[in-house]
């Protein structure tokens, strides 16, 4: 499944990478891609998505839709 979410406090690298470890702390095999400039994650995984918004904002990074 192929997630595209918006995390609009993501602002540099350091950001990209937590939220890529957040992720894989759930689906060590997802494939994601953080742009700090766009604010936009792709994720590719088989975790469900509510799960994924979940990690994400125990992390800190709230994803819109």
């Amino acid at each position: 499944m192929t997630l595209q979410l918006t995390v609009p406090n993501m602002a540099c690298d350091v950001c990209a990478k937590n939220i890529t470890n957040a992720v894989k702390a759930l689906d060590s095999k997802a494939t994601v891609t953080a742009d700090p400039k766009t604010k936009q994650v792709d994720i590719e995984t088989e975790t469900a998505e509510t799960a994924i918004r979940e990690a994400l904002e125990q992390a800190g990074y709230p994803a819109s839709a």
